[in-house]
């Protein structure tokens, strides 16, 4: 049996990592999904992974600090689906910096695509999913609980994703409507590299997760997608302004 038969997912971030195995998996589990990117090649390519396999996809190339493109994405789910069961906000992006180093302008611009985006999709998506009484999960990470040099605005905007999840849970339970998060450790993406870190340093960032992970490894998209499903699913039905550690034990560890 299909979990989520006849039900409508958006996934934004949707052309790699997390964001791309969760439209997978859900379209694999029944859903039907509205996948959103900002790169049309890549949106193409997961249409015809889908597809090939049976699922049913919509791809929206929009960018979702752009209000006109977030309205668009609602929109245009509506009219080719009729309905949102589900909506999970994937897209995200890291930068380096500290207190010190880190530029007003990429500060903004983090926070534009890690939080505002979040905030300004679940605002508009509500009315829909209060219809269906659906449910939202958040993908934050580690960082929205645990302190790290050198991230410092990448940490601020994961811990307001977190503080988003649960108040807007609070405020949303008498509708019926489940808001929850997910919070990885390292995931092998390539998020990190888009930021601008070089393959050769990111391979011994992947090589060093073995020692900052207690189970010893990083994690990869997959897994994560997993505990998305399950929040997202009937089985969760009673969970809602929960942040989910998963993260091979990385929360739980002291400065090394």
């Amino acid at each position: 049996m299909n979990d989520f038969d006849e039900k409508i997912a958006i996934v934004t971030g949707a052309t790699s990592g997390i964001g791309r195995a969760t439209a997978v998996k859900l379209a694999a589990a029944g859903a039907k999904i509205a996948a959103v990117g900002r790169n049309q090649t890549a949106l193409n390519d997961l249409k015809n992974e889908i597809e090939s396999s049976g699922g049913i996809v919509q791809i929206i190339c929009g960018d979702v600090t752009i209000e006109s493109d977030v309205q668009k994405i609602v929109v245009e789910t509506v009219a080719n689906f009729s309905q949102i069961d589900i909506l999970v906000n994937a897209a995200g992006i890291i930068l380096n910096g500290s207190i010190e180093t880190t530029k007003l302008e990429d500060y903004d611009s983090l926070m534009n695509i890690n939080v505002r985006s979040v905030f300004l999709l679940m605002q508009m998506v509500l009315p829909e999913l209060e219809k269906t009484r659906g449910n939202v999960v958040n993908v934050s990470s580690v960082a929205g609980t645990r302190a790290f040099p050198g991230v410092l605005a990448y940490c601020i905007s994961k811990a307001a994703v977190d503080q988003l999840t649960r108040c807007s849970a609070l405020e949303l339970a008498p509708k019926q409507i489940r808001v929850n998060a997910v919070n990885p450790g390292v995931v092998i993406t390539d998020l990190h590299k888009r930021a601008g870190m070089s393959e050769e340093n990111y391979q011994a960032f992947i090589e060093r997760s073995a020692a900052t992970h207690p189970l010893g490894r990083a994690g990869n998209p997959e897994e994560i997608a997993d505990l998305i499903l399950f929040l997202a699913s009937d089985k969760a039905a009673w969970i809602t302004g929960a942040t989910y550690s998963i993260d091979g034990g990385r929360a739980q560890t002291c400065a090394r």
